[in-house]
């Protein structure tokens, strides 16, 4: 009997068959990358470097100036005049969640119901997602794998960008919870939207009652497993954190409070567009921030133009933790810009180096994994890239080599190869 196909199975194949690469093989050869400027991701920087990785380990990082190198038994590459960089390392995304957003069966991020602390999105993550190769092609390899949704959405996981399956990917499983703060009914007063401020109340008043349930669960060990209370108990010993979406300064300082009389460990706030105006008290409560894509207009008329461009450098001299995320319209395809919005805050007043942290080692501290990627150090993982120019800036990012944990990849992706198709063809003709 023949089989039938529809139109949109046809054309996700045809998208996956496009995207679709073999995963690098496992490093077997001490790779050695001499002479670049090595923009080490914790602020410092090594003009003329030596970067030698060895079993996906980082094995030095040094002043090459100096020195004599042996490049017998070696992988040698001459990178005289580049830039090399830790991996750039993306928060709170749904990439690799789906793939034609105007196609339901192929959003895998929302889940249906209010509370779904147990609902983990890495199990949805897709790895042949045809976006994924045209993110890490500048520079982004590393992610965190983020539900939608609901008042309590569901755990995220941490992945790298280059793997077989989800499991291969995984590189941190359940790290945070991901919250909605209800909306605070503002500006609206109680006689003009009443139903504003009751569904405010009402969904306060359930978020209040789940946790407090959830921290008498945690109290205390079960002799049966309560799947979605046992989701939340990694909150209240710290070894989870608790990620708040939330938008104005009233709802950020409303959501850290709650937090706090919850007795939640870790706290971060994500998107946070007025944090800015509340830095000294995040600073004070070791709030961390992620901000939400850079590139954006001010939520109120009479705010700066560029507001958002500076908050960065507001966060940053309060000595609030904060990273980049590139949340909102067209976010998965929109994320290989990451490093374009962090060139932007160094354009609006921080170092070119401080803003290089917050799509690095930032945002690895926020995830809980810089003891092993973020910067460029010895004995953490050789997940790292070279690129031609200035990895920050729209006309230098130009990747000629990255790594994840010592694996070459392919930076090939089907953009590149229509690039290439078209450009031979266009040649042909010029030189006609």
């Amino acid at each position: 009997m023949m089989k039938k196909y529809t139109f949109l199975t046809l054309v996700i194949g045809l998208c996956l068959s496009l995207s679709a690469q073999t995963p690098a093989s496992e490093q077997s050869k001490r790779i050695m990358l001499y002479g670049a400027t090595a923009h080490l991701g914790n602020g410092d920087v090594i003009e003329h470097s030596l970067v030698i990785l060895e079993e996906g380990k980082i094995l030095t990082v040094e002043d090459a100036t100096n020195i004599r190198i042996d490049i017998s038994n070696a992988e040698y590459y001459d990178v005289i005049g580049k830039h090399v960089y830790p991996g750039f390392i993306l928060p709170n995304s749904t990439l690799g969640l789906a793939d034609i957003d105007a196609v339901r069966a192929t959003r895998d991020f929302d889940e249906v119901g209010a509370f779904n602390p147990h609902v983990r999105s890495i199990i949805a993550y897709n790895t042949d997602s045809p976006i994924i190769p045209t993110v890490r092609t500048n520079g982004v390899l590393m992610a965190q794998i983020t539900p939608r949704g609901g008042l309590i959405s569901g755990s995220s996981s941490v992945v790298e960008f280059d793997a077989w399956n989800w499991e291969d990917a995984l590189y941190k499983e359940n790290d945070a919870i991901h919250m909605n703060w209800p909306k605070t009914p503002w500006p609206y007063s109680k006689t003009d939207h009443p139903e504003v401020h009751k569904a405010f109340k009402k969904n306060l008043k359930k978020l209040h009652s789940f946790f407090e349930e959830s921290k008498a669960y945690a109290a205390h060990e079960h002799s049966k497993t309560d799947q979605i209370l046992e989701a939340m108990r990694g909150l209240f010993d710290g070894s989870k954190s608790l990620f708040i979406n939330v938008r104005r300064a009233k709802e950020i300082q409303e959501a850290v409070l709650f937090a706090q009389e919850m007795q939640v460990k870790n706290i971060v706030v994500v998107g946070a567009e007025d944090s800015w105006r509340l830095a000294d008290f995040l600073a004070e409560n070791n709030v961390s921030v992620i901000l939400n894509r850079v590139h954006s207009l001010p939520i109120r008329a009479a705010e700066d133009v560029d507001i958002a461009y500076k908050k960065a450098k507001i966060l940053y001299e309060a000595g609030v933790l904060y990273c980049l995320n590139y949340d909102g319209d067209m976010e998965r395809m929109g994320s290989r810009n990451l490093p374009f919005t962090a060139g932007t805050t160094a354009a609006y007043g921080l170092t070119k180096e401080e803003a290089l942290m917050s799509i690095t080692l930032n945002p690895a501290k926020i995830l809980g994994i810089d003891k092993t990627v973020g910067s460029l150090e010895a004995g953490k993982d050789a997940t790292l890239f070279v690129s031609e120019g200035d990895a920050l800036d729209m006309m230098g990012n130009n990747i000629s080599l990255a790594f994840i944990r010592g694996k070459k990849l392919d930076l090939t992706n089907p953009q590149t190869e229509l690039y290439e198709k078209y450009k031979k063809r266009y040649q042909k003709i010029a030189n006609n």
